[in-house]
């Protein structure tokens, strides 16, 4: 693996036509690292607890951001956001995009491209809401979990069989 230094005093032989410039430095810029630094995006179900309390108090903050900016009413998020691993997963989702819309390296597209999502990732939103049902009943209503059992008899059977058609035989 080559050092920075050696990265940036690669040399690539050029005829001195502009688009030979041009080529010089796009490739140059492939061996640079990411210049993006907006933190790491983590998988829920895999966060440590000193993890998990950034990342919520982060969430926090950014979803109370999100929500007065873009004047979201409780039809869209409910006040027990929280409260809902659905609308949590959507809104960690939005949060880290649009991070990710402002690094450093963008050329100014990443905000753009957020919004023209945003409209998406609210309707979502919304329906994450009424199926979670607190708005309408103005008080936070208990998820009911399901939980799906991998050692199922049926599934079993099902999972050792082929399940392509003409393999009966």
């Amino acid at each position: 693996m080559t050092s920075r230094d050696e990265v940036e005093r690669f040399e690539i032989p050029s005829g001195g036509a502009d688009d030979d410039d041009l080529t010089a430095e796009l490739f140059r810029s492939a061996f640079r690292p990411p210049a993006r630094t907006f933190g790491v995006t983590y998988r829920w179900r895999e966060l440590t607890a000193e993890q998990a309390g950034s990342v919520w108090r982060s969430l926090a903050v950014w979803v109370r951001w999100f929500v007065a900016t873009y004047q979201l009413t409780a039809s869209v998020i409910p006040d027990c956001w929280w409260r809902h691993s659905e609308i949590v997963a959507e809104l960690y989702a939005l949060q880290r995009a649009e991070l990710a819309s402002f690094a450093s390296d963008d050329p100014g597209f990443g905000p753009l491209a957020f919004h023209e999502r945003l409209p998406h990732a609210v309707e979502r939103l919304r329906m994450h809401n009424r199926t979670a049902g607190c708005v309408g009943l103005q008080a936070h209503k208990e998820p009911r979990l399901r939980t799906l059992r991998p050692d199922a008899p049926d599934f079993a059977g099902w999972q050792t069989a082929s399940h392509q058609i003409g393999d009966e035989f």
